[in-house]
Parts: C-alpha cells; structure tokens; sequence
C-alpha cells in the first residue's frame, strides 16, 4: 500500500478517536456531586438576611439607598470589567490603578478571588456543557444558578483547570497580591465597608446598614452573576451561533450590567464588549470606555461588523434583526 495512502488511513484514524473522546466527555455519566453542607447553611442565612433586608428598606434614608446601589455597581464591575472581560478574556488592556480598584471592587463581590475566578471561567469556555464545565447548564436551572456551588467539582472540571496555561495571572502582581490577602480583603471589602461607612457618615443604624448595603447587596449582585450562567444558557434568541447553548437574554443583560448578550460572547469571546450594540444595556462597556477617555485602559478588541453579519449568515438561528 502507498505510503500517502497509509497516511491518510492514519489520520482519519485519529480524527475518528478523537471524535469518540469528544462524545465520551460530552455524554459521559455524572458523578453526583458530594453536597458541601457549609455552602449550602451560609448560602440559606444569606438569603434570609437578604429577604429581610428588602422589607426593610422603607426604614432606610435615601442615602444609604444610594449607597446600596453605589456598592452593587462597584461589586458588579469586579465581576464583569474586572475578572471576567480583562482577567478571564484579556479583551482590553489597564493601568495599575485601574487594576487595584477593580481587584478591590472584586473583593467587595466574594465570588472567589480572581485568579481561581478566571481559572474557573477559562475552563467554562473550553468546555461549556460538559462535565468539565463548573455550571454546566445540561444540568439544570438550579445546578448552573447556585447548585454548582452547594456540591463539590466534579473531578473533570479539576482536571481540566489543571491543564490550563495560567502563566498570565500567575504574573501578575495585583492578582496574586488579591489571591494571597484574599479573605482578609472580604471581610473588609464585601462586609465591613458597606456597613460601616452609612453609620459614620450619615448615623444609619447598623442593623439596617447591615441588612441592606451589605447582606441585600451582596445577595443581588451573586444572583446577576449566576443568572448569566443559568438563564442565559436557557432563554433567548441565538443570532450568532444557534449550535451553543447560550442565548441573547436582554433581562440577565439588564441586571448584570451588560453581560446578558452571551450568545454573541460565546461566539466572540474575546470582544470586551460582549456585544454587537454598544453599550445599551451594558454599563461594564461605558465604563471601560471612561476608562479609556481617562487613559487608564487601553487596546480594547472589538470584532468587526463584518465578520459579525458572515457568523449570522453561517450559524444564526434566523433571529438577527439583519440576518
């Protein structure tokens, strides 16, 4: 036999294994995941405190309404701006100073520090609904809201964060600085901050600048996050890419400062945008646009219009308003 024809023999072989792997990980057997009854208490009395604190909000003063929302913003853009489009995607560039407050910021969110945040997300991209996936939404709603949270990993999404090439966080001193003071930053940031400064500064009681600032807010800022996992992998249009789970969700995109439009960031996850419009809906991309205006961000990567209209035609599902 030829030795071009043992070749190609050869690689559809390959190509053949691979395939069977593929389908492997993709339909293999979920282990049930070991329930972290800790999680599962703290999350609970989060949730009461947090249900509290909204009945209690027509006792608060305007200011420390105010305040609440200035926290959630802040907490929101450690997520977004900060851990998930520069640290996660590299999709833009930032100073020191912008990376210190979006370290800071993303402290006053408690959703693990960045590194293991970017790690986790990284992993969710390359495998996304599979086991490998920390809140794979094949799931379920409630697995890929908080669920994930309340078990233990399954073991493939170890394995695979393990494999990532993490070099980039690993250099950088804001995030290891972050990673290393981690819980001491929380306990300042998420909880001690918000609380404290509406009693100094304007004599809120502390039982009310407990429940509202802190508790309500930090509960409402993690169900944005995790509704970008759940109802953004589930309801909604896919123009982009119809062959993924994840979907356009103007609701998720709303609450979670712009990170709504998922089916345009699975398909194009490097825009630090996350979206085709601008910055309707999506607060993250003005703030990074400020940002730039001061000079404390820079080389931020778009995807052209052009390439976006021939991904529409490819692989849209027909729900593009030009498509």
């Amino acid at each position: 036999m030829p030795a071009a024809d043992i070749s190609i023999m050869r690689a559809a072989t390959e190509e053949r294994v691979l395939l069977v792997d593929s389908q492997k990980e993709k339909e293999g057997p979920t282990l049930p995941g070991q329930i972290v009854w800790r999680n599962v208490v703290l999350m609970v009395l989060l949730h009461i405190g947090a249900l509290y604190g909204l009945v209690t909000i027509p006792a608060a003063s305007a200011l420390t309404l105010v305040w609440t929302g200035v926290c959630f913003m802040i907490s929101a853009l450690g997520i977004t701006a900060g851990a998930h489009r520069l640290w996660s995607h590299r999709s833009y560039k930032a100073s020191m100073p912008l990376r210190i407050f979006l370290a800071v910021a993303n402290s006053m969110a408690f959703q693990n520090d960045i590194y293991e945040w970017s790690r986790d997300h990284r992993v969710h991209h390359k495998y996304s609904e599979t086991d490998a996936d920390p809140h794979n939404s094949n799931r379920g709603f409630f697995f890929s809201h908080v669920g994930w949270l309340l078990v233990r990993k399954h073991p493939e999404v170890i394995e695979r964060g393990r494999k990532l090439e993490l070099t980039d966080l690993k250099a950088d001193k804001v995030v290891m600085f972050q990673r290393r003071f981690y819980k001491l930053s929380v306990v300042l940031m998420c909880f001690v901050v918000p609380t404290v400064v509406p009693c100094y500064m304007w004599g809120e009681s502390l039982w009310i600048a407990y429940f509202i600032p802190t508790l309500l807010r930090y509960a409402l800022v993690l169900n944005a996050t995790w509704l970008v996992n759940s109802a953004a992998h589930m309801w909604g249009m896919r123009p982009y890419d119809q062959n993924v789970n994840p979907r356009e969700n103007k609701f998720v995109a709303f609450s979670a400062i712009g990170e709504g439009f998922h089916n345009y960031h699975h398909t194009f996850p490097y825009d630090y945008a996350t979206s085709e419009f601008g910055s309707r809906l999506n607060l993250t991309k003005a703030f990074i646009d400020f940002m730039c205006y001061l000079g404390q961000a820079s080389d931020c990567k778009r995807v052209s219009h052009e390439t976006v209209m021939a991904r529409v035609r490819r692989t849209g599902d027909g729900s593009h308003k030009s498509g």
